[in-house]
């Protein structure tokens, strides 16, 4: 069924053709959105010619040819001059109308249908070059996401063997630049509609405190007197700020402290806090005296190491089960994310955290590295979940664009924020009090 709008009278020449098969993720225009298009094209010079075949209410007659139905929609815009080689724009299916510019290869006429069917064609090859250069591109940014995925994980690893300060100063780093993407988020548009933001003097305020969090946990062993402390501190400065101080305000930077700086500590304590020597590690037997020797291999580099390698299992394992078999969504939070794929996150979660307990000799029994895996993953899956939803509220897709493919910081380690508490609890309190 053809669809026109007609301002004053004329139409002016919109058409949802059906009779030439395009790629139907192209073009689609909702009927809400044909009082946008009767504007544009009221603002100015330009008119609307229909694809294939032409409107009947204008000049130009419809092609003879008919070809498998389609679905798909489309729309042209072009300038009334014979001489001047347009721009196509091509709406693409969203909630609102989408514009995207390819370059024309025709050009417009209002008095010869066989340049009509002319133009159709060609635009079909321009479709079809837009699916190309599209699929090009999705090639090349998953080729940067692997290349410095690698890059990151290699250098990961190397930073949690290293152990000590090297560890610290590189958490340090990372706590601080995720501080500074999570006060941002706070002050964009979708969450500051609804609330009123921290100052920017306390937000980085706050991104300072954070960062210090991890060296003065490794410096006075605990950090009782550091979190505390640091919150009073900020509470102060909201309270004596200009203007009036808001709960809003004192809250977001709160959970700042606690989210960016409080749970990444843990991940301190855990790796040079256990300081035990694994003695069932038979790794450490071969370990260069060089790099440290047997003493280097301690319990909280063989429990970093498993909580790490699981954690990359299981947002690994949860993206292939979910590209092959999700169909069932977890939650509004994260559309993409379903029960399938958490389920195969859960099992590789599992299934690596029990390899490497057989490797690295701990723990020594199977149910405790199932229980560890168990833990692992649900740190992971809830870190990723919040993250989420912060960046929901805040109307953006990634916390940053620091990491070419990935995204910013606080995409990257949303999995690891809650997981080093978890692993902690874990060796501290679970492995004393159950003996699982």
């Amino acid at each position: 069924m053809d669809e026109h709008i007609k301002i004053d009278g004329h139409c002016l020449g919109i058409r949802f053709p059906h009779q030439r098969p395009l790629r139907s993720n192209l073009v689609s225009v909702a009927s809400s959105d044909k009082q946008v298009l009767a504007s544009m094209a009221a603002s100015g010079p330009l008119a609307l010619l229909s694809l294939s075949p032409l409107c009947p209410c204008r000049t130009l007659p419809s092609s003879s040819s008919s070809s498998s139905p389609s679905s798909s929609k489309s729309l042209v815009f072009s300038r009334n001059s014979s001489n001047f080689v347009p721009p196509i724009l091509a709406f693409h299916r969203s909630r609102s109308v989408s514009l995207r510019f390819v370059p024309s290869i025709t050009r417009a006429s209002t008095s010869d249908g066989h340049a009509g069917v002319e133009n159709d064609a060609k635009l079909g090859e321009s479709s079809e070059n837009l699916v190309v250069l599209d699929d090009q591109k999705r090639g090349s940014q998953l080729k940067k996401r692997v290349v410095f995925g690698l890059g990151l994980g290699l250098s990961a690893g190397a930073v949690v063997l290293a152990g000590g300060w090297v560890f610290t100063l590189a958490l340090a780093v990372v706590v601080f630049v995720g501080a500074r993407e999570y006060f941002e988020l706070v002050r964009s548009r979708g969450i500051a509609d609804g609330m009123t933001p921290p100052p920017r003097y306390v937000s980085r305020a706050c991104s300072v405190i954070c960062a210090c969090m991890p060296i003065l946990t490794l410096y006075l062993g605990h950090m009782d007197v550091s979190v505390p402390s640091s919150a009073f501190l900020v509470a102060i400065a909201l309270v004596l700020q200009r203007g009036s101080p808001r709960f809003a305000q004192l809250s977001s930077a709160m959970f700042g402290l606690f989210y960016c700086g409080y749970l990444p500590c843990f991940w301190i304590k855990l790796r040079c806090g256990l300081e035990v020597p694994a003695l069932n590690t038979k790794i450490g037997n071969d370990w260069p005296i060089l790099l440290g020797g047997r003493v280097h291999w301690t319990v909280g580099l063989v429990v970093t190491l498993i909580s790490i390698s699981s954690i990359i299992a299981a947002d690994t394992f949860a993206f292939l089960g979910g590209k092959a078999f999700g169909r069932t969504p977890l939650t509004n939070i994260s559309p993409k994310k379903t029960l399938e794929g958490a389920f195969a996150g859960l099992s590789g979660c599992i299934l690596i955290s029990v390899m490497l307990s057989k490797i690295l000799c701990w723990p020594t029994s199977l149910l405790s590295a199932t229980v560890f895996g168990i833990l692992n993953f649900v740190g992971s899956l809830f870190g990723d979940l919040i993250e989420s939803m912060i960046k929901r509220d805040a109307g953006v897709k990634d916390s940053g664009s620091l990491i070419p493919g990935h995204g910013g910081i606080l995409d990257r380690v949303d999995s690891y924020v809650f997981t080093g508490a978890l692993s902690y609890s874990f060796v501290k309190t679970l492995l004393p009090l159950f003996g699982v």
